[in-house]
């Protein structure tokens, strides 16, 4: 009768264990010492020699004569460990047996002596599957066993056994097997079976098998079932469902080249030939990082963009997760692509276009690179950020015409004294607190719900941009704001903290600039703090209902502070770091 790879090729001594050299030396010296523990756990990913190494350490601690702590071979009792019929090495399967009768009953017989061995080695595959109760009647067998048993606990999950149990039992963590070594142990196996094999579809196992020699050897077995002549990559990538490496070049040369139209058919392509589209993603992020890796350590070129090959990794690894949970992953990637082609390759045009005319602001108004570093965020702002606030845009909207007629002569607001905005000293205009005012004054003046929803409508138009290398810090700013109130000629935006307020207002008129030319509009832009607009917001509804209504005021022009030639580096330090600066 046939026998699979992995089964024929189950190590039968700790000789044969593959990657876990700490364990195995560990294991053996305490068989040699004679001073083994009444209970182990032994825990790591699937296929790393969990169940194995158990039954080779139960062998081990039965031999009558071992050989540097490990079983002989030729004793009585290593004979009978071997046979089926051996009834002191019992393996429990606890995925199918994981309710308190099964464990009662173990506890019931426990007590009998071996019949043959000098112990008796319960070995509890997958133990966390055993119910809670099953769980509370192992406890106390665990703390107080008879001398001759021996619990060895199997588990690819720790998380899910209760740290009373773990407490008791002295734990193993078995790590995933190196590539090399998978590949060394697959290649003497195909010597011995006589399959003709290429290096590189066994190194692609070994990856593929992410570090369980058990996988490995199965999708070896399955390979040599499939083609008794000499199997290649592609034979690998015909019956694992992956990409060719040319093919998998060309993916990845119209990814590079920004040429849309051609990765999502692709896509499609792949779907028609019934490939695994998570599968390939894989292949692609693996195939990045050996580009990468060749690039920085073996100075070898690469046919794209090192930095947008390193965004192109970090954006899949990052998405790994949500790509594999989605209800369609196919639509899911190819949305993924086109958004990193259109961040990588779209918005080149106009964002040279903006920032010629941006470039045009007075030098007094130009931020300086390190502050615009700080404000530049790392990811596309959420849309949830740019929050509607309802209430006032129903009070700014319905309770303005339902109080038309009042006296329009009355102006609620005092600029000097009810809006105060605390000033800077890291800006240039001397008058910024009463002309931010003002623009609050007038828009509220002027506000209307549906202009409101227009603007946050328009914001969206900003997230292609968050990564351009010019404006992006500009657009996050932006998108960072909350839109509170909005008329024909200017909105209210509000942050959260007063120190990016500031910041803010150091280049206000660049953010005005790009605002309008993406959204192509024509609106003035008031900034001002989370805490000061509630503050307003509820002066505002205040004197809605007592029949107040706000006036139209003229705009003050702007006033620069005078800068002295011999205070360069003063000013510029306070336009780094702002109120934190003392001058002596």
């Amino acid at each position: 009768m046939y026998h699979a790879l992995y089964r024929k090729y189950r190590p039968q001594d700790f000789d044969t264990v593959v990657g876990q050299d700490t364990i195995i030396r560990t294991l053996r010296n305490s068989v040699k010492n004679d001073s083994f523990c009444h209970a182990y756990m032994f825990f790591g990913p699937r296929g790393t020699g969990k169940t194995t190494v158990s039954k080779i350490f139960a062998r081990s601690v039965n031999c009558l004569s071992p050989v540097d702590g490990a079983s002989c071979g030729i004793c009585e009792n290593c004979k009978f460990s071997y046979e089926k019929e051996c009834v002191d090495i019992i393996e429990i399967d606890a995925a199918s047996n994981n309710g308190v009768d099964e464990i009662r009953e173990l506890k019931n017989k426990i007590s009998l002596v071996p019949s043959q061995l000098k112990y008796k080695v319960y070995i509890i595959d997958e133990v966390h599957m055993l119910s809670i109760g099953a769980f509370n009647a192992l406890l106390k067998t665990l703390e107080e066993p008879p001398e001759h048993a021996i619990f060895v606990l199997a588990t690819t999950d720790p998380q899910k056994v209760p740290e009373t149990i773990i407490s008791r039992c002295q734990c193993f963590s078995f790590k995933r097997i190196p590539v090399s070594k998978i590949v060394n142990r697959l290649s003497e196996i195909c010597k011995k079976e006589s399959i003709d094999i290429d290096g590189e579809v066994l190194e692609e196992i070994a990856v593929t098998s992410d570090g369980g020699m058990r996988d490995s050897l199965g999708m070896l077995d399955q390979l040599s079932s499939y083609k008794k002549e000499k199997i290649t990559f592609d034979d690998f990538s015909e019956l694992n469902g992956v990409l060719t490496k040319d093919r998998l070049c060309e993916f990845c040369d119209f990814i590079f080249d920004g040429d849309m139209a051609k990765v999502l058919l692709e896509i499609q392509s792949f779907n028609q030939e019934g490939k695994n589209i998570i599968q390939i993603i894989s292949q692609l992020m693996y195939f990045l990082r050996n580009c990468s890796f060749n690039y920085y350590v073996n100075n070898e070129e690469t046919n794209y963009s090192v930095d947008e090959i390193q965004k192109l990794i970090m954006l899949i690894n990052e998405k790994m997760f949500d790509i594999k949970r989605s209800g369609n992953p196919t639509v899911y990637i190819e949305t993924l692509l086109i958004k990193f082609i259109n961040d990588c390759k779209g918005n080149e045009n106009i964002s040279r276009e903006i920032m010629t005319s941006s470039c045009e602001i007075s030098g007094n108004k130009t931020v300086d690179k390190n502050i615009s570093q700080e404000i530049k965020n790392e990811e596309v702002i959420s849309q949830n950020n740019m929050s509607i606030d309802v209430n006032i845009a129903a009070d700014v909207g319905d309770m303005k015409n339902k109080n038309g007629n009042i006296d329009e002569t009355h102006n609620v607001f005092n600029v000097e004294n009810d809006l105060v905005i605390k000033k800077s000293q890291i800006s240039k205009i001397k008058n910024i607190d009463e002309i931010m005012s003002v623009r609050v004054n007038n828009t509220l003046a002027l506000a209307n719900k549906q202009i409101l929803n227009d603007e946050v409508a328009k914001m969206k138009l900003l997230n292609d941009y968050t990564f351009d290398q010019e404006i992006g810090y500009v657009v996050c700013a932006l998108l960072d704001a909350h839109i509170r109130a909005a008329s024909e000629e200017s909105m209210i935006l509000s942050y959260e903290y007063d120190s990016v307020v500031k910041q803010n207002l150091l280049f206000l008129d660049k953010m005005i600039e790009v605002y309008n030319k993406i959204t192509n509009s024509n609106k003035n832009i008031a900034i001002i703090s989370d805490e000061l607009w509630n503050r307003e917001k509820t002066k505002y509804i205040r004197s809605i209902r007592e029949g107040l209504v706000y006036k139209v005021i003229d705009e003050p022009e702007e006033i620069f502070e005078e800068e002295t030639k011999d205070d360069i580096i003063t000013s510029k330090a306070i336009e780094l770091f702002g109120d934190i600066v003392e001058i002596e």
